[in-house]
């Protein structure tokens, strides 16, 4: 019996007006695997990843999700989709500012109709966010944010974990602590991640490491 791979892209194109993002973009991600997408700035990896989530409309091709095309899906279709399947580490990191910390990470949990404290409470402690649970996010740093949206993305053990630069606002110390719960927290439950991201460090410790080119994506030398 032939399993499928977790999430299959073919032929996905992009574009905006006459302008292409990017074409023939072709993927296959498994359940563990850990990918890494970078390319120059400007060439769309943020784009292509918010097409894998469902959360922007691309122009040609498929994303596939267990066998399931996306395309055909409406928008509360893909939002349960998402609740469901997928954890997204935001860039600009997009934490509810009347929330607190804890209430943030643990709203993924709350939509799915099962609140779970304890699990709430072993996110903080992985990012290193011990005690700051009841803090609102305007006490927060910048980099503290960004453990927020990595911890909340990761709170209900998602098949499918994008990360949009997760690393982007830490020092070179907790971007490595960081990345071990990534790794860690995907690899525990069988998840994929694919990871967009500029810092080389990061990339090295992916299974594969992706060059998105407006022309497709190919493996790196």
């Amino acid at each position: 019996m032939t399993t499928l791979p977790l999430l299959q892209v073919r032929g996905l194109a992009k574009r905006y007006g006459t302008q292409t993002v990017f074409a023939n973009v072709d993927l296959d991600v498994q359940r563990g695997e850990f990918v890494a997408i970078v390319g120059d700035s400007g060439v769309g990896k943020s784009t292509l990843l918010n097409c894998l989530a469902g959360l922007d409309y691309w122009d040609a091709g498929q994303v596939l999700h267990e066998g399931v095309d996306l395309g055909p899906l409406d928008e509360r279709q893909r939002a349960l989709w998402r609740r469901a399947h997928v954890g997204f580490v935001f860039q600009a990191f997009h934490v509810l500012p009347h929330l607190d910390v804890a209430q943030n990470l643990g709203l993924p949990l709350l939509l799915l109709g099962r609140p779970d404290p304890a699990r709430v409470q072993q996110m903080l402690d992985a990012v290193g966010l011990a005690g700051l649970g009841a803090r609102l996010p305007q006490q927060l740093s910048g980099g503290q944010l960004q453990r927020v949206a990595i911890a909340r993305a990761l709170v209900h053990r998602p098949a499918l974990l994008l990360a949009d630069e997760p690393t982007g606002n830490l020092d070179p110390g907790t971007a490595a602590r960081i990345m071990d719960v990534l790794i860690a927290q995907t690899r525990e439950h069988g998840a994929a991640l694919v990871l967009v991201t500029h810092s080389q460090a990061a990339a090295a410790r992916a299974d594969r490491v992706l060059r998105l080119a407006a022309t497709g994506i190919q493996p790196t030398p």
